[in-house]
């Protein structure tokens, strides 16, 4: 037996903020849209985001839907196909929204990279491998 990933869900104090977000600002596609649950898709993997109260109601009000998140829970990479894209794509974003936290820069592991958050805070990269 396996097991695949198939989508990852975001818990939201703000579901249509956050979805609105990363369909005009990263390109993602609806394919379900509810008050308290959106899923995005795209070449990747299913992303959804859930309310804090639906995920209560779903698992009999277990606290860890109750309590306010604290901190940097999880990062999404974005990998682009070169090092001109992820300063292009960085510019982008960060015009339609996006927080720029660091510029796209070369990195000693051999990637250029950059980190911006969405309308949570949520702190995500964008990368390109360097070029030999």
């Amino acid at each position: 037996m396996r097991v695949k990933l198939e989508g990852i869900t975001i818990l939201a104090d703000d579901v249509a903020s956050l979805a609105s977000f990363y369909k005009n600002v990263i390109g993602f596609q609806a394919a379900v849209e509810e008050e308290h649950y959106v899923a995005l898709v795209n070449d990747g993997v299913r992303l959804a985001f859930c309310s804090r109260s639906l995920m209560a109601e779903n698992t009999n009000n277990h606290p860890s839907f109750l309590n306010h998140r604290q901190g940097q829970a999880f990062e999404l990479n974005f990998e682009c196909d070169s090092p001109e894209d992820v300063h292009e794509l960085f510019e982008q974003y960060v015009a339609k929204g996006a927080v720029a936290i660091t510029e796209p820069t070369p990195q000693p592991w051999g990637h250029t990279a950059c980190f911006f958050a969405d309308p949570e805070g949520n702190i995500h990269s964008l990368f390109a491998v360097n070029p030999a």
